[in-house]
């Protein structure tokens, strides 16, 4: 396992569309690997492969709670060829990050169920129900595979305003 560079806006990388994997491979199962100790280090709850510069429609997720006892439960989750299939007409909102947009925190509205088809590591599909943290976060990832940012869904001026302060601190960092 090894930790993999998070790429970040203005990065160009993270508006491709990403492609559908068509085998679960040992080079898919490591990718995942780094992902979920990529994500841990961030610390982050979701991970998209395109945000460490892989173009796959791969997902790692852990919505880790502490328990009564104050010891983390950890259920970490990869999602692989996601796909949102029905939402809600109710909405929620909650704050989102992004691991590639580091310390910057925004409310965003999206639909508060919605049901996804996916493929596990073993191969399997899954169809399952998402709500509360879990649909706003597997949203969140999925945009990510289609080249959207949480960003997209804030005002004009917002979203004018952190794109400007990312690509003024691109541009710091590359002096």
């Amino acid at each position: 396992m090894a930790i993999r560079e998070i790429i970040i806006l203005p990065d160009k990388q993270l508006r491709l569309v990403s492609k559908p994997i068509e085998k679960v491979t040992p080079e898919i199962r490591k990718l995942a690997d780094d992902m979920f100790e990529t994500m841990y280090d961030a610390p982050g709850i979701g991970l998209a492969a395109i945000q460490v510069a892989q173009p796959l429609r791969l997902i790692t997720m852990d919505l880790a709670k502490k328990n009564d006892e104050g010891e983390v439960d950890s259920k970490p989750r990869v999602f692989i060829n996601p796909e949102i299939i029905s939402s809600s007409e109710e909405t929620s909102v909650y704050e989102e990050g992004c691991l590639s947009i580091p310390e910057y925190y925004e409310e965003v509205e999206r639909p508060a169920k919605v049901r996804i088809r996916f493929i596990d590591l073993d191969g399997k599909l899954h169809e399952e129900n998402a709500e509360g943290i879990y649909a706003t976060c597997i949203q969140h990832e999925i945009d990510h595979l289609n080249g959207v940012l949480f960003v997209d869904y804030l005002s004009k001026l917002k979203r004018d305003r952190v794109l400007k302060k990312f690509t003024k601190a691109a541009k710091r960092t590359e002096e």
